[in-house]
């Protein structure tokens, strides 16, 4: 376990899936965690699983494509703890994604998950730092994925947005180094979680297991112990780098 003791870090999209696994981990390491999440119910039972009195998990309500629900989240994450020692750019648009070729993506679903997806990451940062220099030596993880390295065909709006948060994040570790702010990326694997994927089908699967060193199916159980190392003293020397968790497939 990594010693998250008395630190404080923002989890985008921590209302299900990955994000929900990295509050739930985070909390059990000593941590406090704000769930920012676009779904009210989802968001705010998680942060009422993990004790939501406001000590250690807290939701407020975030719609990171949104510059003025970031600004306002920042506005209410920062007066009410001052410093931030941690943030996790998880939100994204994936599961609800309808898999087709490039030409027939329709440019307004393209701008929304750019939206969410590239310039969420960017928006949230931006609008937190304050907060997170105030802690005197925060660390920043973005959630990327292991798709951009394999150029899966039938999403590439998602591709090309992850390619871009792996992109910022090494520019973002250069500019905020000077803050002691560290910013390192994770580039997972497919990773099964309660969140349904209808886009994957069973012969996609077991081609994605067999792909992998290790052949058995990713669970978040799997993803949280990497971020929760990258938030951790642990991982003081370690930063402007991608840290794929795909459980040993190769990069061609």
């Amino acid at each position: 376990m990594s010693d998250l003791t008395g630190r404080v870090v923002v989890v985008t999209g921590g209302g299900q899936g990955l994000g929900r696994a990295y509050a739930q981990r985070i909390v059990a390491d000593g941590g406090s965690v704000v769930i920012a999440d676009l779904n009210q119910e989802k968001g705010a039972a998680v942060a009422a699983e993990l004790g939501g009195d406001g000590t250690t998990a807290r939701f407020v309500r975030l719609d990171v494509g949104d510059p003025e629900s970031v600004t306002a989240f920042a506005e209410t994450v920062s007066g009410e703890f001052g410093a931030l020692h941690g943030l996790v750019n998880n939100a994204a648009i994936f599961s609800t994604i309808q898999m087709r070729p490039f030409w027939e993506i329709p440019v307004e679903e393209w701008d929304r998950l750019m939206a969410v997806n590239l310039r969420g990451p960017w928006l949230v940062t931006r609008a937190l730092l304050p907060a997170l220099r105030a802690a005197g030596g925060a660390s920043i993880v973005n959630v990327g994925s292991d798709a951009v390295w394999l150029g899966r065909a039938g999403y590439l709006h998602y591709i090309a947005s992850k390619g871009g948060v792996a992109a910022m994040t090494h520019s973002m570790a250069h500019e905020l180094g000077g803050d002691e702010i560290r910013v390192n990326s994770i580039s997972p694997g497919p990773t099964y979680t309660e969140v349904p994927r209808s886009t994957v089908s069973p012969e996609q699967k077991a081609a994605m297991q067999a792909a992998q060193a290790l052949h058995r199916d990713a669970e978040p159980a799997d993803m949280v112990g990497v971020v929760a190392f990258l938030l951790s003293d642990d991982s003081r020397w370690v930063t402007g780098q991608t840290l794929s968790v795909n459980g040993g497939v190769l990069h061609r």
